[in-house]
């Protein structure tokens, strides 16, 4: 009875090089390393529910994909077309989580053809590599340091120079990356990439910002790079 439900016509591909034990092998492995990887996407980093069990089932299902197909190409290239067609994320992530969706993939690639050691030493070296960065807090200045400066002045308040003493003040680093007019052509707003030199001199910052700008708005903020990075 076991041997004809994997004897259908329909998984008839899926046993052509593997017999029932290997498939159920490979998944399994599958699911261990996606278990793995989705253990150290979560070390000391911001992540998501979904996508965390995403990446625990991901390689599983790419190694199911891949058994079934195996040695027809013309399958394979039509579900190659199908996964062309998913999009893993409905809103721009971080580059971050985009790699660890590719790792998945590649994983459950290589287990479902078989080489499983292979795709163990993969885990171990890119998630061990992952982990060193993450535990030296590589990047982290540009993700965690850096603040959107936001200021809105009226349209005869000259922009050029005139916040440069407060910036050189305050900030280590600062620097001007957009202008635009709002309400009419009778308001600007600037926005400012900068990097305190004390995490508690935001208030006397704004403070003073506000004293220049006639008291119209200014906000700080952390830089939105989620959404920009991919």
């Amino acid at each position: 009875m076991f041997e004809t439900l994997f004897n259908d016509t329909n998984l008839s591909n899926a046993t052509t090089a593997q017999d029932a034990f290997e498939f159920v092998v490979c998944m399994l492995v599958a699911l261990a390393l996606g278990l793995a990887l989705a253990l150290i996407y979560g070390y000391r980093g911001r992540h998501t529910r979904s996508l965390a069990m995403s990446l625990v089932t991901l390689p599983a299902i790419v190694a199911v994909v891949i058994m079934m197909v195996d040695g027809n190409v013309g399958t394979g290239v039509a579900v190659a077309g199908g996964f062309s067609l998913v999009r893993f994320r409905s809103v721009p992530g971080q580059a971050r989580d985009i790699a660890y969706i590719f790792l998945a993939m590649a994983l459950g690639l290589v287990c479902g053809m078989g080489y499983l050691a292979l795709a163990a030493i993969v885990t171990v070296a890119i998630g061990g590599c992952n982990l060193v960065l993450q535990a030296v807090d590589f990047g982290h200045e540009t993700e965690d340091d850096h603040l959107s400066l936001r200021v809105t002045i009226p349209e005869d308040l000259d922009h050029t120079h005139a916040f440069d003493d407060l910036l050189e003040r305050y900030t280590s680093q600062h620097k001007l990356v957009s202008v635009k007019t709002t309400n009419m052509g009778s308001l600007y707003k600037l926005v400012y990439d900068v990097c305190l030199r004390e995490p508690e001199q935001g208030r006397p910052l704004m403070d003073e910002l506000r004293c220049r700008n006639g008291n119209l708005e200014v906000a700080l903020a952390h830089r939105e790079v989620a959404g920009n990075e991919m």
